[in-house]
């Protein structure tokens, strides 16, 4: 089964922190500390590679082989190890990484799966295309051409493939891009690889410089997870606003919706919002002195432009939907303010879910 997402940055859905099936995530436990570029394989604990490529292993252990190496510079995103590999070369030439799950993932439940990358400072060009493959069991010793999409799919190994097109390039040579996508399991997956299938003649490439060089894309990769979706909003510290008819919303203070919510990167209301929403609007009916101030909020995944346009369609969304209802426009105002506002910790998902959020505040005419 092949599987096309088009990615952004912004994961919208919120579920509670869950274990992460990854074993070994960030790469840290390791056979011996490298002293050499290529000595992924064989060496980083519960990963290999499942081709013939030499994938590099660098760690902050070595004084040859660490943040600062013959691709560039990066520290790692956590800890003291990462991974780096040509995603793009001439040739077709391609490296992968192939991490091992804790447990198989079970039939039908989603998963969040997300990555963290970094292309290099000499990498002559960026792309926008990575592709995750879940299998029952690892592969090895495989050439470019063996691990092809096409190929595999004649061979009987259950396997289930999945591009990611994102529509931006990932360029950035300084920072860490967080790459994340939510995936139905079919029941057999304990292996997954991450790489770039895609040959060259049907690769989508920005050019960086006017360099000489072979082109190719080398890039950074730390802290993979797989983690169970729970398709709950985060419960708040406190008890949800109830808004009623009978309830009294203070003027002057801002309050959290509770219930709006949102399709994924996207400002269209999920029908979960109507009932908050609509009890809203009848408190406003029977207090024709107060105005409303709509406010929009995101984490700090994604561009600041984004985040902040983002924000603001989807406080624009929620005014929309009172005004359609029959609220007039001049009592109803939206702001967006992307991810400059956080309540909770942008390093930690569950600190991300409590930023992204709508809130609202009612003032006297």
């Amino acid at each position: 089964m092949k599987r096309i997402i088009l990615l952004a940055f912004l994961f919208s859905w919120t579920h509670f922190i869950a274990q992460n099936l990854v074993v070994n995530p960030s790469f840290e436990a390791y056979e011996y500390c490298p002293e050499y570029i290529g000595r992924f394989n064989y060496n980083v604990a519960s990963w290999s590679t499942p081709t013939l490529g030499t994938t590099d292993y660098f760690n902050t252990c070595s004084d040859n082989v660490r943040k600062i190496n013959h691709a560039g510079m990066q520290e790692p995103k956590s800890g003291k190890g990462f991974a780096g590999l040509y995603l793009y070369s001439k040739g077709d030439y391609r490296e992968y990484i192939q991490g091992t799950l804790k447990s198989t993932l079970e039939k039908d439940k989603d998963y969040e799966v997300s990555f963290y990358i970094s292309l290099a400072d000499y990498a002559t060009h960026a792309i926008k295309h990575i592709d995750v493959l879940f299998m029952p069991r690892p592969l090895a010793n495989y050439t470019e051409e063996e691990i092809s999409i096409k190929k595999l799919s004649k061979q009987p190994i259950q396997s289930n493939f999945v591009a990611l097109n994102n529509t931006q390039f990932y360029q950035d040579k300084t920072g860490w891009i967080r790459v994340s996508f939510v995936y139905t399991a079919l029941g057999y997956e304990k292996t997954f690889i991450l790489g770039n299938f895609e040959k060259n003649k049907k690769q989508e490439r920005l050019k960086l410089n006017t360099s000489k060089s072979k082109p190719f894309s080398y890039y950074y990769i730390d802290d993979v997870s797989v983690v169970p979706v729970i398709k709950e909003k985060l419960k708040s510290l406190e008890e949800p606003v109830k808004i009623e008819v009978e309830a009294v919303i203070e003027p002057n203070k801002i309050y959290e919706f509770k219930h709006v919510l949102f399709e994924f990167d996207k400002a269209e209301l999920l029908e979960d919002s109507i009932k908050e929403l609509d009890d809203l609007y009848n408190y406003l009916l029977k207090q024709p002195e107060l105005n409303i101030e709509i406010y929009g909020h995101t984490d700090n995944i994604g561009t600041k432009k984004h985040n902040k346009d983002l924000s603001t369609e989807r406080a624009k969304s929620v005014a929309q939907y009172l005004i359609n209802k029959g609220l007039k426009e001049d009592r109803i105002l939206y702001f967006g303010y992307g991810s400059n506002y956080p309540i909770g910790n942008n390093d930690y998902e569950e600190g991300r879910a409590q930023n992204r959020r709508v809130e609202f505040q009612l003032k006297r005419q």
